[in-house]
């Protein structure tokens, strides 16, 4: 008769495999009690979880040191989430720890865990819904308890920053049975006031005790608010649903006030700044404007009509002169000729002949006398010489013939 024989590792893969193909085993909750917790140089922690049953081995590796908010101690209840598997090497099975709580988280873990992923598959927490919070708020809205450290701290705050911005207070109830329903109210009822930003939030404590802003109708009403939400739940590593929802968070109450309340002293600084800068600027494009207006008059002066018939007068006065002047030499000039040609004349002039003892002879009709043929005995003549004329009767005549060398 043939038997299958197997290796100690076939058997232990086996069981190694089906171990891995149970789902349960893969995502787990374990609750029990802390013992021989060792924190090893490597960063991985091993302990054991026990109860009066049993007890389990198990391991968290550094990577998975994320899941765990506080150092573990022997005798502590926990609850450990994480997946069974097998230790191939030893043929043991161990819990393997992804995250661990305290007692009493566990479940309230796995519901925030569950709402969470619901209500961002709905698109509650995506980025386009954020509202802008006001840099300058004037009246803030607050849903917290009355008498907490949370609105002691952000009155502190908001009074140090800037005493002039108004605080209305909803006193919620922010634990226990109704806190929900108080928180709802409270972020409905503000939203009727007129305030810029609205703080919801509470000091920190455990998560039974923030419970109530891990709830599905505080989340829609803050979602649902018309008004900036800037949530503020317990200390920085607490983390709410309200956190995912509101429009901005803050680890702290105290982190809130100085988010939504704008520091006066330092707003302040930045205005006088400002003012100098601007008066700075102002100065200098003052200057540059007057120089451009002086560019401005200098260019219009020479374009004014008053400087253009100035311009012409001036060329007017310049063309007067050149005309006086080319007058002047004109007139220079025929005075010149002119003398020339008296002096050219003067020897041909009638009375320059009568000075060198010529005279000038006319019938009594007026005809110059140039022959004796033009004459008759008792004709009247009339004798031009230079200092008058005689009146003559011809008392006979005689020819008398002159020899001329030169006729011109």
């Amino acid at each position: 008769m043939t038997r299958n024989v197997y290796t100690v590792k076939q058997v232990n893969a086996y069981i190694k495999n089906m171990f891995t193909q149970d789902y349960m085993l893969n995502r787990i909750y374990v609750k029990g009690e802390v013992s021989n917790c060792k924190y090893h140089t490597s960063g991985h922690i091993y302990f054991s979880l026990k109860d009066e049953s049993g007890t389990i081995a198990c391991v968290m590796f550094a990577g998975q040191r994320g899941g765990l908010s506080f150092r573990m101690r022997e005798g502590q209840q926990i609850v450990v989430l994480g997946s069974v598997n097998v230790y191939e090497r030893s043929g043991s099975y161990q819990l393997y720890a992804k995250e661990i709580r305290l007692d009493g988280d566990g479940v309230l873990y796995e519901r925030f865990q569950m709402l969470k992923k619901e209500l961002e598959e709905m698109g509650m927490f995506a980025a386009e819904y954020k509202k802008e919070i006001p840099t300058y708020a004037r009246r803030i809205g607050i849903v917290t308890a009355p008498t907490g450290a949370a609105i002691r701290d952000i009155m502190n705050i908001a009074a140090r920053r800037n005493p002039y911005v108004q605080l209305i207070l909803y006193p919620a109830q922010v634990q226990g049975e109704g806190a929900k329903e108080s928180i709802v109210r409270g972020i409905r009822k503000l939203q009727e006031e007129n305030i810029d930003v609205m703080i919801v939030g509470r000091g920190g404590g455990s998560i039974e005790d923030l419970w109530a802003f891990n709830e599905e109708e505080v989340a829609r009403a803050i979602f649902e608010c018309q008004i900036p939400v800037i949530s503020a739940v317990g200390h920085e590593t607490d983390t709410t649903i309200a956190d995912y929802v509101a429009d901005l968070r803050a680890p702290t109450p105290s982190a809130a006030a100085e988010l939504a309340v704008s520091d006066y002293q330092q707003t302040k600084m930045r205005l006088k700044e400002y003012e100098l800068r601007l008066n700075r600027l102002l100065a200098q494009e003052v200057q540059v404007a007057r120089m451009r207006l002086k560019e401005y008059r200098t260019r219009l002066k020479y374009l004014h009509p008053r400087y253009r018939l100035q311009e012409q007068q001036q060329r007017l006065a310049e063309l007067e002169d050149d005309l006086r002047t080319l007058m002047e030499g004109r007139i220079r000039e025929a005075r010149h000729k002119l003398a020339i040609y008296m002096e050219a004349m003067k020897g041909l002039s009638p009375i320059e002949k009568l000075n060198h003892g010529y005279s000038y002879v006319e019938s009594a009709e007026g005809t110059v006398i140039r022959s004796i043929r033009q004459v008759k005995q008792k004709s009247g003549l009339s004798i031009y010489v230079t200092d008058g004329m005689i009146h003559a009767s011809v008392e006979g005549v005689r020819e008398v013939r002159h020899d001329r060398e030169d006729k011109g």
